[in-house]
């Protein structure tokens, strides 16, 4: 079944798609499993959230089922043009097979990332774009108090001007309100609105129809992320999910004291970004921060969340040089005392000077020769009627010899995104530079940034006839491969059971076979 397509009076198409079953293992695969296993009661509770959904032309199918996905109708209010409701079945609106999956996967009893959110505004997306209640202007007047927004749509527009006015619109409100718009970026072609706006997230879906980045309008990077789903109504809704579920980690303080900072929506961006995992064949040619397919990865959920737990920490120094100089290390002996976690600061220059925010690392595990994969995303708001962004970048200097390592040097983009899967053991230096000059949006810019230096090992231990091997839990994605030889070209064997999880150990654990013949293992990650 394809899409389904209606025409608004503004001369725009919100498409929806067919619904599908969500297929088993995606909780696994996205993280949720294992955070749940290793977490308490991370799922959402106390965040508001918002479902905006596209309705058949004359028909008002717009409303989830609230018992259809094992939820109280109590958590739910119904809002389209005919008015609201709090009830269900209501005279506001009637059910959307399309809402009830995309609902499922969002904060369904079972199935769902975020079971325990607080509250469900569900839209008629009509009345939520572009309805007369608003004055034929794009989106609400005021704030509906839902920090983040499931919109399993897209618009079809009749041009990039078209595009840009929805992007700013979005935008606009999303820096007024705090406002995580989590969209889906469409089903083959090019991106499409609301997804294209730049402080929201656009999701494609992994492994199933998609469309492809960059946006039309400038070259944007988009997808932000990816989840597995057939077609991405689907896989935006496991992202919307987990954006709830981190900010309300947030916001009960398991990333620190400061649960304003852990959970505003540009850091909660940043981590999710910076947990995902990297598929085959993922590539981000300069200047794009992104790959245009996958974005920064595959959504894991658990990652995000081990991140936002390893604590707000500031920079090391901040440096001011003349507009567009070199900005080499300092020197400075200070050190960020973790390999994981996040910052939420802000980078000033002036009219005659770029500022440089400097985070120093020394990264080592204490083992000769060993190698780390390096991981950093900036994000910051377009502000509040601006057509243009600040423009902040990110670099990382290998101090030892003020070489650089790596870069994310995008012009068009409000996010900026590092990886370095081979890093060298050594002290680094990860700069967020900010470009100064009168033609700055503002010379203050708030960012934040989430990082993440590992490596990983496995252990094994014999036991009678079998051995146990071992590894971290954190970094999650990688699994168990075999060979009976060492040889160029040999095979490896990947169908192995899924690890048991030791909690208390903070490990994942495997109990093999062991025979005659000799069998080599490694840990891999896609």
């Amino acid at each position: 079944m394809g899409a389904r397509f209606f025409r608004m009076g503004c001369g725009l198409v919100i498409a929806i798609l067919a619904v599908f079953s969500l297929r088993a293992g995606t909780l696994d695969t996205i993280g949720v499993t294992l955070l749940n296993t290793v977490a308490t009661n991370v799922n959402g509770t106390g965040v508001r959230v918002a479902q905006v959904e596209a309705d058949t032309p004359s028909a008002g199918d717009f409303e989830v089922n609230p018992t259809s996905i094992g939820q109280l109708v109590s958590r739910f209010t119904y809002y389209s043009a005919s008015g609201s409701a709090s009830s269900f079945p209501n005279s506001v609106g009637s059910e959307s097979g399309h809402a009830d999956v995309v609902g499922q996967s969002f904060y369904g009893f079972g199935q769902g990332v975020a079971t325990n959110v607080a509250h469900v505004d569900n839209y008629d997306a009509t009345y939520f774009v572009s309805g007369d209640s608003f004055l034929g202007s794009y989106l609400p007047s005021s704030n509906i108090n839902d920090p983040v927004v499931n919109q399993s749509f897209t618009l079809t527009v009749t041009g990039t001007s078209q595009q840009m006015t929805i992007d700013s619109a979005y935008d606009t409100y999303a820096a007024q309100y705090g406002t995580l718009f989590v969209s889906a970026i469409g089903n083959g072609g090019a991106v499409s609105p609301p997804a294209t706006c730049y402080n929201g997230l656009g999701v494609g879906a992994f492994g199933g129809v998609s469309s492809t980045g960059p946006t039309l309008d400038n070259g944007r990077a988009k997808p932000d992320l990816v989840a597995p789903a057939s077609e991405t109504s689907y896989s935006t809704p496991l992202v919307a999910g987990a954006a709830a579920v981190i900010m309300q980690a947030g916001l009960r303080g398991d990333g620190g004291s400061d649960t304003a900072s852990a959970a505003n929506i540009t850091t909660v961006k940043a981590l999710l970004l910076n947990g995902a995992i990297k598929p085959a064949g993922w590539t981000n040619p300069s200047p794009s921060p992104l790959d245009v397919n996958y974005g920064a990865g595959v959504l894991n959920v658990f990652n995000s969340y081990k991140q936002l737990t390893r604590g707000k920490h500031g920079y090391v120094v901040a440096t001011s040089v003349a507009t567009g100089a070199a900005h080499p290390p300092t020197g400075a002996s200070g050190t960020v005392g973790v390999l994981s976690g996040w910052d939420y600061n802000t980078n000033t220059s002036s009219y005659t000077s770029d500022e440089v925010n400097h985070y120093y690392f020394n990264v080592t595990n204490g083992v000769a020769g060993a190698t780390f994969t390096a991981t950093a995303t900036l994000a910051w708001n377009r502000h509040q009627n601006q057509t243009g962004i600040n423009n902040l970048e990110l670099f990382l200097y290998n101090t030892a010899n003020n070489s650089l390592v790596a870069s994310s040097v995008s012009t068009v983009d409000n996010l900026q995104h590092v990886w370095v899967p081979r890093l060298s053991a050594g002290r680094y230096d990860l700069q967020v530079w900010k470009a100064g000059g009168f033609s700055t949006v503002s010379l203050a810019e708030p960012y934040a940034l989430a990082f993440e230096f590992f490596t990983t090992s496995l252990g094994i231990t014999k036991a009678g006839a079998d051995a146990t091997l071992a590894w971290p839990v954190y970094p999650a994605g990688f699994g168990v491969q075999s060979s009976t030889n060492l040889l160029t070209g040999g095979a490896w064997n990947t169908n192995w059971p899924a690890p048991v999880v030791n909690a208390a150990l903070g490990v994942n654990q495997l109990t093999v076979g062991v025979t005659n013949a000799g069998t080599f293992f490694r840990l891999s990650r896609p």
